[in-house]
């Protein structure tokens, strides 16, 4: 006698089909017949079947003239390029008009009839179009069902939703009035075993339409079985009969919901009297079903999407808080009360080697110390969730009710630094539909017993009361946990980078400094000799003549000399620490003024500036005038001495940036200084006849770093071209 699991049983391939269905199947490359349904011949006059083996339909025109002459025959090769792609036509045979399916799995070719059945109560309106304004799981697969019952209109008609455990739960349901409610009933996973699900998942619509009616076997000269897992007349299997009779139903149709490639449950239909669904019907509701199932996508999707902005504002927040600390757990333990809500858990621990810090509802700090231990010796991720921590767990390590559900997140398993999360014991009441435990049958099976689960014979509630559980802990609860993963890590690693970018930009500060204390000392502190020694004489022989009007005007140049290097010394500091505010701006306006003034400066009123396209940037206002007014005034400076003077300025797009051209035909800048081009107080042999003090290219070089773009040049004994590097905005 032979044991089968309801998971084992062979379901795909029964050997035989429902009445309602006739089926041939012919060789996919020979397109000879291989095997068919014994009832082939109700529809096709064929006087003695076994004649149609290894024969083709063509060899038989009389018989199949209606098959041969359909489109979807004359085309066969086209229409079974790609396996299990159903395609249909209707075909007028014996007097009556047939729905006609072909498809290719394997190395068959199956064609599939079964006879046009009119629906006169069918009544479909446009309120399929309304799936994707509904902002409510529960309206959304009510309104599915309200529509579908204008085509299917079955005595009890349900959404299931599978757990992740292969259990069901029904949400949603349209019945008589007469029946009793499945609503929030939860039934088994072997109610639809594993197998069953795969293959909801291939094919998905399933019709049973008399669950007493006589099967149809297949015809074949082979023992091989053939695999009928596509096709829409498939018999059902014993097991599953017998429970459809158990529970009071004779006809049963069902549609797959399928999201994201993954079966999310069951569109469920029973009805108490036999009821065949036609083929047009049913594949309309599935066209419904597939597009609620997209409409309950987009709905949780966009709500997932508000959910994890929201999670990204919180740890941005949580981030802040954790940079204004020294340490981590001085970090941690000052937001506690936020740590703990973000999975809302009822409780939460921080745990290092030296301190033990707790908010909310936890267990004592002995039953702490203990969990910590096992953790420790017992997982080996960086991360333990459980919501059986209780039940699997509580006589062992002396649990209260405080610690049904538990995450552990590993900090640092070497420093036995952890966060622990806990849930408290959640009373759960299951209503199953019928007593869910399993109980031994005898099916007799071609002449064979066979041990098998039995289908349940009540579906009357049953309730299950579950201790030791907390509330399950969802994708939400541990994609927080992870969000505060990642804020650990990544503060922890700016603290780091905090720390070496500080080191990095002392030395840059104290290696200007040098070079500032020279200029102190240096060229600052000529002005200001000169500036002692002709005040000193005019004190001492002060006369007004032509000689100390000079001395007087000598002091003023230097003082003026002395008070713009200061001015740009200030400016260079301002692009280094003053606040930025980035936005879209329009430079053609800064740089028609820049050029304007810069002629009247440098006293060059023949110099000529070509404007071209100024596209528009994403810059500082403040810090943009500041990198056009440097590289403009040394760009018409430098040129001013030429005879025919000429800078040219112009922006264009570039992949993902906006770069501005600056070019002059003025002095050029010789290849060995361009080392040091950018560096503060830095002069050019060939530039100390034009006024200046090396400031202002330091200045531009500071300003794009600090806005995220960049500058460049290219020079030549022609002249100089500046490249200003920006964002597009």
């Amino acid at each position: 006698m032979n044991f089968v699991e309801c998971h084992e049983e062979p379901i795909h391939i029964p050997g035989y089909i429902q009445s309602f269905g006739y089926l041939i199947g012919i060789d996919a490359e020979s397109h000879s017949i291989t095997f068919f349904s014994r009832n082939i011949a109700d529809i096709f006059r064929v006087e003695n079947a076994e004649q149609l083996f290894d024969r083709k339909l063509m060899d038989f025109p009389e018989i199949f003239r209606s098959v041969i002459d359909s489109d979807l025959y004359a085309s066969i090769q086209d229409f079974t390029k790609r396996e299990n792609e159903t395609h249909f036509d209707k075909v007028f045979t014996s007097g009556k008009e047939y729905h006609f399916s072909i498809f290719r799995s394997g190395k068959h070719i199956f064609l599939e009839f079964e006879a046009v059945r009119e629906n006169p109560n069918k009544r479909i309106s446009n309120k399929y179009d309304n799936f994707y304004v509904i902002d409510n799981e529960k309206e959304l697969w009510e309104q599915l069902l309200s529509t579908l019952s204008k085509i299917v209109n079955y005595d009890r008609m349900m959404v299931y939703k599978f757990m992740m455990d292969g259990s069901g739960k029904v949400i949603a349901e349209r019945r008589d009035e007469n029946m009793e409610s499945y609503l929030g009933l939860h039934y088994p996973e072997s109610d639809i075993p594993r197998q069953a699900r795969e293959l909801y998942l291939k094919k998905r619509k399933r019709i049973f339409s008399n669950v007493y009616a006589e099967t149809v076997p297949l015809i074949s000269r082979t023992d091989e079985s053939i695999d009928l897992t596509f096709v829409a007349s498939r018999g059902m299997s014993p097991v599953h009969g017998r429970y459809i009779k158990n529970s009071g139903a004779s006809s049963s149709f069902s549609v797959s919901i399928i999201i994201d490639d993954y079966l999310w449950g069951l569109v469920t239909c029973q009805n108490s009297e036999a009821k065949h669904i036609d083929l047009e019907d049913r594949v309309q509701a599935g066209i419904f079903t597939a597009l609620a199932s997209n409409a309950y996508s987009s709905f949780k999707s966009k709500n997932e999407l508000n959910y994890r902005l929201a999670l990204n504002e919180k740890s941005s927040q949580l981030k802040a808080e954790f940079l204004k600390h020294n340490n981590l757990f001085d970090s941690l333990a000052d937001n506690k009360g936020k740590i703990r809500k973000l999975p809302e858990a009822d409780g939460f621990v921080i745990i290092s080697e030296s301190e033990t810090v707790t908010v909310g509802t936890v267990p004592e700090r002995e039953t702490i110390d203990r969990i910590a231990h096992w953790a420790l010796e017992n997982t080996e991720e960086s991360m333990y969730v459980s919501r059986t921590f209780l039940k699997d767990f509580g006589k062992e390590l002396g649990l209260s009710e405080n610690a049904a559900g538990i995450i552990i997140y590993f900090i640092e398993r070497s420093k036995k630094e952890m966060l622990i999360w806990f849930r408290k014991e959640f009373s759960e009441h299951i209503n199953w539909g019928g007593n869910p435990e399993k109980k031994m049958g005898v099916l007799l099976q071609n002449g064979e017993e066979k041990h098998i689960i039995s289908p349940r014979t009540s579906f009357h509630i049953f309730t299950e009361n579950i201790k030791g559980n907390s509330k399950r802990w969802n994708s939400r609860d541990i994609s927080s946990v992870q969000a505060i993963r990642d804020v650990i890590l990544e503060t922890s690693h700016k603290q780091y980078n905090a720390i070496k970018a500080l080191n990095n930009e002392l030395r840059k500060v104290n290696e200007e400094l040098d070079s500032f204390s020279y200029t102190i000392s240096h060229d600052l502190g000529t002005p200001l000799t000169v500036m002692k020694l002709n005040a000193q004489m005019l004190l001492s022989n002060f006369e007004k003549t032509e000689k100390n009007k000079n001395k007087l005007t000598s002091i003023v140049e230097e003082i003026d000399n002395m008070a713009e290097m200061m001015h740009d010394v200030l400016q260079l500091s301002r692009a280094k620490h003053s606040e930025i505010e980035l936005e879209r701006l329009q430079p053609l306006n800064t740089i028609l003024k820049i050029s304007e003034n810069a002629k009247i400066t440098f006293e060059s009123p023949k110099s000529e500036v070509v404007i071209k396209e100024c596209p528009d940037v994403l810059a500082d206002k403040t810090m943009l005038h500041q990198v056009f007014l440097n590289v403009i005034n040394n760009a018409v400076k430098y040129s001013s001495h030429r005879d025919e003077p000429k800078v040219e300025i112009w922006g264009a797009e570039e992949g993902e940036n906006i770069v501005y051209r600056i070019s002059d035909n003025g002095i050029g800048i010789p290849q060995e200084e361009k080392h040091k081009m950018f560096k503060i107080f830095n002069r050019m042999d060939n530039a100390k006849k034009f006024k200046g003090n090396g400031v202002g290219l330091s200045i531009v070089h500071r300003i794009m770093k600090r806005i995220g773009g960049n500058v460049d040049y290219d020079s030549n004994k022609e002249g100089t071209c500046f490249i200003l590097t920006f964002k597009k905005p």
